[in-house]
């Protein structure tokens, strides 16, 4: 059997390798740290790198050996062929994960005080700080991770696998497969792409490959590798180790939907980090379904965003987004098609941590609350949005039989005028019948009284034949100025203040 040494430094010499040749320049000193769990020794990795670009985007593979094995009691089914207690080749899979960095504990005091400059000198001495600003919490130090870390709902898992022949014989016949189980599935994921395999191993060669699969689902995931080859004997043989860890989710998605008069829908989705580490949520966007139209509402009047460019959250905040979902023209005069017309999209958010780690989280599909119409509609197709005031203001509506009978209707709105009231005018008139399904045009007027917001309330439809009255109420407002006003450079933002 291989030592556990040797197969580490093995490793790191080929991750080592594999890191230089990325195209970092050779000018910058860069220190891993990690350590030894099983024989408590530290040791150090010093690579000679190039400058970072941009920390966000660090493209550094780090790897942790430990993965924690199943328990014996949930390991799945064992294979039938026996197995001898050593083999001849030595199978390790080591998780490839980015460093964290390391931060130096900052402890001073000044020179009046009773430990006088030994925490001073301590700092100094501290491998981790940087020189010469040994009071700010940075230096130019890695840490591997010491344990196998939570992997999130959307990132990508990644893992190296490495097969290596111990013996002083060759090996032939050598084959890895790996699978990817789940609570529900089990996935096999390709190894050794353009290879030929089954493949020889002389003494100390070593077979490897690195595999990725974006984590779909939450809990826990055992990764089964299986390793068969021939003895030099000419005996087959074969082994398996099962490694388990679990998939966490990153973000909590809050939806609130809002429902309009008109057809418009507003959703309201607060996203909260529930990680560990900071966040930084690269895109955020709501792919609406095939039967509506989406227009984000995340932006001021300028036309600039509502968010920094930046969008960190740390862990536990939450941010705030806002959408208009509108049905589209062939199903906005359709009543039924709207009530069955549910499935609003899905949200799609896509992530990276603190060192540049990506992840993509898709939510199901969103489904708005059910419409109901009753047996009348009432909305607004044409009306003015600023208007005189004591000019007439001139609107129409269009009225829509969702019933399953003809109904035959008679309209009025009663404005008279009164001590408080904000427009005046009366509008009394026979809608005709309406068969089922169908709708009616009318044009109305009222006269403002009061300068502001105003709104148009109490509006009567009436079933001439079976005596059944319909009242709509607040289904219309307009922003009333004085009669010096000119409507043309009319600027609503010089007359609203925002704040934030």
């Amino acid at each position: 059997m291989c030592s556990s040494s040797t197969m580490q430094s093995l490793a790191l010499r080929s991750r080592a390798s594999d890191m230089i040749s990325m195209g970092f320049s050779r000018n910058f000193p860069l220190i891993f740290i990690t350590q030894n769990s099983k024989q408590k020794k530290a040791f150090m990795v010093k690579l000679n790198i190039t400058s970072f670009r941009c920390i966000g985007l660090l493209r550094f593979l780090c790897f942790h050996q430990d993965c924690e094995d199943v328990e014996e009691d949930n390991k799945p089914e064992k294979m039938t062929t026996s197995e001898p207690s050593e083999h001849l080749l030595a199978l390790k899979v080591m998780r490839l994960t980015r460093p964290t960095l390391v931060n130096p504990r900052i402890v001073t005091s000044e020179a009046k005080d009773l430990p006088q400059n030994c925490l001073s000198k301590l700092l100094q001495e501290d491998v981790t700080t940087a020189r010469g600003m040994e009071t700010i919490a940075g230096g130019s130090f890695m840490l591997l991770p010491q344990s196998f870390g939570n992997i999130y709902l959307g990132e990508s898992f990644s893992s190296y696998i490495c097969v290596h022949n111990c013996t002083k014989h060759p090996v032939h016949n050598v084959t890895v497969k790996a699978d990817l189980q789940s609570t529900t599935s089990r996935i096999n994921l390709p190894m050794h792409v353009g290879k030929e395999l089954p493949a020889t191993l002389n003494p100390e060669d070593t077979l490897d490959d690195v595999i990725h699969h974006e984590v779909v689902e939450i809990g826990t995931h055992i990764l089964v590798c299986e390793v068969q080859y021939t003895t030099p004997a000419g005996l087959p043989s074969s082994f398996r180790k099962f490694f388990k860890f679990q998939v966490v989710k990153p973000l909590d998605v809050k939806t609130k939907f809002y429902n309009a008069e008109t057809d418009e829908v507003y959703l309201e989705a607060q996203i909260q980090n529930i990680t560990a580490g900071t966040i930084c949520l690269e895109k955020v966007e709501l792919e609406s379904s095939d039967k509506y139209t989406v227009t984000e509402l995340n932006t001021l009047p300028s036309g600039e965003s509502v968010f920094p460019a930046m969008k960190m959250l740390q862990p536990l905040n939450s941010c705030q987004f806002l959408y208009c979902i509108k049905p589209i023209p062939a199903m906005a005069n359709d009543p039924n098609a709207l009530r069955i017309a549910n499935d609003i999209g899905k949200l799609d958010i896509v992530w990276r941590s603190n060192l540049g780690e990506r992840g993509r989280l898709q939510t199901s599909q969103l489904q708005r609350s059910p419409i109901d119409f009753k047996d009348l509609r009432l909305s607004v197709i044409e009306a003015e949005s600023i208007v005189r005031i004591g000019a007439a203001f001139n609107f129409k509506c269009r009225i829509t039989n969702t019933s399953d009978q003809s109904m035959d209707l008679a309209l009025g709105l009663m404005a008279k005028a009164r001590t408080g009231c904000t427009y005046t005018g009366s509008t009394e008139y026979t809608l005709g019948t309406i068969a089922s399904g169908a709708f009616r045009d009318c044009s109305l007027t009222v006269f403002p009284v009061q300068l502001g917001l105003i709104t148009i309330t109490d509006l009567q439809l009436t079933d001439t034949f079976l005596k059944k009255t319909y009242k709509f109420e607040d289904f219309l407002q307009v922003f009333v100025v004085d009669t010096t006003y000119d409507l043309d450079s009319f600027n609503i933002d010089e007359n609203v203040q925002y704040y934030d």
